[in-house]
C-alpha cells in the first residue's frame, strides 16, 4: 500500500522484541529498526500507558469475552466508559513529565 518508503518502528513490549519477532520483520520489512538500535519508550511517558489504559482494564468485564466478537464488543462498550476527566488530566500531567525529564536530563 505505501511502497518501499517507509520505516518501520515499534515499542519494546515483549512480543516485538522476541527474536523469531525482529527475524520476521527484517525479513518482511522495506525498512525496520531493530530493537538495539531504536530507544525505549518509557511508560512514564506515554499517557495511554500511566493513565488512561489503567482507566480501560478496569472498566473491562473480561468474563464477557467468550470470544473474538464479544471481546470487540466489550472493549468497544469499555472505551465509552473512559471518563472524560481522566484523558483531560493526563494532558498536563504528561507536559509536567516532560518538563521533569528535562530539568534531569
Amino acid at each position: 500500500m505505501y511502497g518501499d518508503n517507509w520505516t518501520f518502528q515499534q515499542d519494546g513490549g515483549r512480543p516485538h522484541i522476541h527474536r523469531k519477532t525482529q527475524d520476521w520483520c527484517r525479513t518482511n520489512l522495506p525498512c525496520f529498526i531493530d530493537k538495539d538500535h531504536w530507544p525505549s519508550n518509557s511508560p512514564d511517558l506515554n499517557p495511554l500507558g500511566y493513565c488512561i489504559w489503567d482507566e480501560f482494564a478496569v472498566a473491562i468485564n473480561w468474563d464477557l469475552a467468550t470470544s473474538k466478537m464479544a471481546l470487540i464488543n466489550e472493549l468497544k462498550r469499555s472505551v465509552k466508559k473512559i471518563r472524560p476527566e481522566v484523558v483531560f488530566e493526563s494532558c498536563p500531567s504528561w507536559t509536567n513529565r516532560l518538563y521533569r525529564l528535562k530539568q534531569t536530563n
